[in-house]
């Protein structure tokens, strides 16, 4: 048996304990009884940011963007792609700054978009700038 890991539900926030090896076998929130891995970007507030940020066992990969960023817009197919990819290794989310700015300056968001990874609630990579689904990809495993 596995060392057991937390992951948070994208849909009520709860903290889930289950064994790593049982990732990949689509559980269900204990709380909510929802899938903890949709296949999509969790869009993240204030309000559950910390949470996905320092309790999940696995890492996190933030999209900081805004509506207007036409390159933020251009790359949304390519993360909601490396969500497919990625998940249940990696939760990914995104993180509106317009809605949000106190996060953008938290984190010192300077440009968007920026991608920042997460692990054990430490910032452990960022990039800035628009990637494809296979850089984006192949970026997140090298720094892991």
């Amino acid at each position: 048996m596995s060392d057991p890991v937390i992951i948070v539900c994208p849909h009520c926030h709860a903290a889930n304990r289950l064994p790593v090896a049982r990732l990949a076998e689509h559980p269900t929130c204990g709380k909510c009884k929802q899938p903890l891995f949709t296949a999509a970007p969790l869009e993240l507030d204030s309000t559950h940011f910390d949470q996905h940020l320092g309790r999940s066992g696995i890492p996190l990969l933030v999209d900081f963007w805004a509506p207007w960023c036409g390159p933020c817009r251009a790359m949304a197919p390519a993360f909601a792609e490396a969500a497919r990819q990625l998940e249940p290794h990696f939760r990914l989310a995104k993180v509106n700054t317009e809605a949000e700015p106190h996060l953008a300056a938290r984190f010192g968001i300077r440009s968007i978009p920026t991608l920042a990874l997460f692990r054990n609630g430490h910032e452990i990579a960022r990039q800035a700038g628009a990637m494809d689904t296979g850089s984006l990809v192949r970026w997140v495993n090298s720094r892991v």
